[in-house]
């Protein structure tokens, strides 16, 4: 089971983001696996896929290189920066999108690939932010 994905070592390569996570642990030494986001969404068999390389490392930016070398083999566009502004908040992970002058986003909890985010529209970045940092709090609480 992941522990946690590790949104702030992520890696916005092509029309994917690779999302790393510790996917096991041999004598003392963590072993890495990763997980991807597509821009594409739920009409790429990339998105939300769990290595699909199946390969592991025990170094991130190894797992990291398999990634991108298993995305070098699909039909993969250059991608459009729809990963470019991402955050991570208290584990969580905010990606914003900005259309039209209008703000929306996706939140992916810690542990699964699952985004939560509510159907809301924010007039700026930081609006949009600064709601969601609050929902998590609050849940916290």
């Amino acid at each position: 089971m992941i522990n946690r994905f590790l949104y702030e070592k992520s890696v916005a390569y092509q029309e994917c983001l690779i999302i790393p996570f510790v996917f096991s642990c041999v004598d003392g030494q963590d072993i890495y696996s990763y997980s991807l986001l597509s821009e594409q969404g739920y009409t790429s068999i990339l998105h939300q896929s769990e290595n699909p390389a199946k390969l592991y490392s025990n170094q991130l930016q190894e797992i990291v290189a398999i990634a991108k070398q298993h995305l070098d083999s699909q039909v993969i566009l250059e991608g459009s920066n729809y990963f470019r502004q991402r955050y991570t908040y208290d584990h969580n992970l905010i990606i914003i999108h900005q259309e039209a002058g209008k703000c929306f986003y996706d939140h992916y909890a810690p542990e699964k690939l699952i985004n939560i985010a509510a159907p809301k529209i924010f007039n700026s970045a930081f609006d949009c932010i600064d709601w969601v940092k609050s929902g998590i709090e609050s849940n916290r609480t």
